[in-house]
């Protein structure tokens, strides 16, 4: 395997007296977790030498995806564009739950267990149920689709996802009548995830979407990518798909799902409000305070689009926000 490069490009960038035996050991206990919290913070930011990329860390295949893959594509949905090499996709990821820097996740997400997985649904539905990754073979539809995938940030890729709509799964547990959005929530191990020991953020990360955006069409719950299983970076082993909404909508290595009925905090709307709307939808023309939205750069190819509303997928989704 050829050595990794990266094209400047893609770069975006507590009575009494306690016993002396428990008290040194609380210290050094207390010691440890401060020298662990600075360092996997130092980390986080980008501080000292990162480690090198991992395109190529082992995916992880049960027995029953061995035999479900590769699946069969939708081709209902195409693409204007190119797909995006996996080689590049896999390296440059935005999971800030193991670092800010893009090239970081591909290393150090490969630290998360995904095997056993459990994701619950909760909340406003008849019938609650905690699946388990096998479920969603057996119970589910399964294709592939070719997605747009467009960040906040102005690069965008196009990606072969495989899985099945959200509304097929919300189906099974029967949402009640006075639901009205479906939050998600990811896992919280901060001590495998070090990002996550950044206390001042909101952790674990979670998203919502409304009930009518939750069973539209598009809306799509991941397991795979290019034809196998889901790379740990890219939010293994089962991930949101929301491809006309920018890419922090799409909520990676889900646990929990509740039904609510109300708007809830989410993630980056509650860390930077004026920067990150709940709606998130993809707009030309409304920009964000860092990055200019007119415009994409796709990863690999460097080719530049004029930004589509709601990311070309207009005709699926303009009537959710008449």
């Amino acid at each position: 395997m050829s050595n990794l490069i990266f094209p400047k490009s893609w770069n975006m960038a507590e009575g009494e007296a306690t016993p002396e035996s428990v008290y040194m050991n609380r210290r050094d206990f207390i010691k440890g977790t401060s020298i662990t919290t600075l360092a996997a913070t130092a980390s986080f930011y980008g501080c000292g030498i990162g480690p090198t990329p991992n395109r190529n860390a082992p995916i992880e295949w049960s027995a029953i995806e061995e035999k479900i893959y590769p699946v069969k594509r939708n081709t209902k949905y195409s693409l204007d564009r190119s797909i995006t090499e996996e080689k590049i996709a896999a390296i440059f990821n935005n999971f800030f739950e193991f670092s800010e820097i893009k090239s970081d996740p591909s290393f150090h997400a490969q630290a998360l267990s995904t095997r056993p997985w459990k994701l619950e649904i909760t909340g406003l539905v008849n019938k609650p149920r905690t699946f388990d990754l096998d479920d969603f073979y057996k119970l589910m539809d399964i294709e592939e689709r070719l997605y747009r995938l467009r960040c906040v940030e102005a690069w965008a890729m196009a990606v072969p996802w495989t899985g099945f709509p959200l509304k097929a799964l919300l189906d099974i547990v029967e949402p009640k009548s006075n639901a009205t959005h479906v939050a998600m929530t990811t896992f919280y191990k901060p001590f495998t995830a070090q990002g996550q020991l950044a206390f001042w953020r909101p952790w674990p990360y979670t998203e919502a979407l409304t009930i009518e955006e939750a069973i539209n069409e598009l809306t799509f719950m991941a397991l795979g990518m290019y034809g196998h299983p889901l790379r740990k970076q890219h939010g293994a082993p089962i991930r949101l798909v929301v491809p006309w909404k920018y890419g922090f909508k799409s909520i990676k290595s889900i646990v929990k799902i509740e039904l609510i009925d109300y708007q809830p905090l989410t993630f980056w709307n509650t860390v930077l409000p004026l920067e990150y709307s709940f709606e998130a939808n993809v707009d030309p023309t409304i920009n964000h305070p860092r990055w200019l939205q007119a415009t994409e750069k796709m990863l690999g190819t460097g080719e530049v689009h004029k930004t589509r509303l709601y990311n070309g997928y207009e005709k699926q989704v303009a009537h959710l926000y008449g």
